[in-house]
């Protein structure tokens, strides 16, 4: 009778144990959640009026947001959570063209790769580049050059 009581007491406390809080002493691993664009200067830094909608999206990546209501805009969303630490790191790129699809400004959580007067920028993260200042040596991708797997399948008859 004794050892059946202490089996059941012992059963008893261990399924209500089970039910508390883990306590922290070691802690579960948590991956990095990372979504969206990746954006680099390098890549915002190709970018010159009068660039098509084809090659923004090569050098850009395909947006996450485009609006059918907005059709002349695209957004680039890019979100990271820090899985040790939860921290949430957000960043928006949103690119604007005119009516022949070709791109006119940029707009969003971007640096200018050469600042012309540091007064000038404004202390928000949101900032907006005016393409036209870009210099004209810079010459923008023609839309009719093939890189390799192009001419490869039009080799092929493609």
């Amino acid at each position: 009778m004794t050892l059946s009581r202490l089996v059941r007491t012992t059963f008893l406390v261990a399924a209500i144990s089970a039910c508390s809080s883990v306590p922290r002493i070691v802690n579960e691993y948590k991956i990095d959640i990372q979504q969206g664009n990746v954006l680099t200067q390098d890549m915002v830094s190709q970018l010159r009026p009068g660039l098509t909608k084809d090659q923004v999206r090569f050098i850009l990546g395909t947006p996450v947001l485009m609006d059918m209501f907005h059709a002349n805009r695209w957004d680039y969303v890019y979100r990271l959570q820090k899985g040790n630490t939860g921290v949430i790191e957000m960043r928006k790129f949103s690119t604007f063209f005119d009516t022949n699809d070709k791109l006119v400004r940029v707009a969003g959580d971007v640096t200018a790769s050469v600042a012309a007067d540091a007064s000038a920028v404004p202390d928000s993260r949101t900032r907006e580049i005016d393409l036209g200042s870009i210099a004209p040596d810079s010459v923008a991708p023609r839309p009719e050059e093939k890189g390799f797997f192009g001419r490869m399948l039009e080799s092929v008859g493609f």
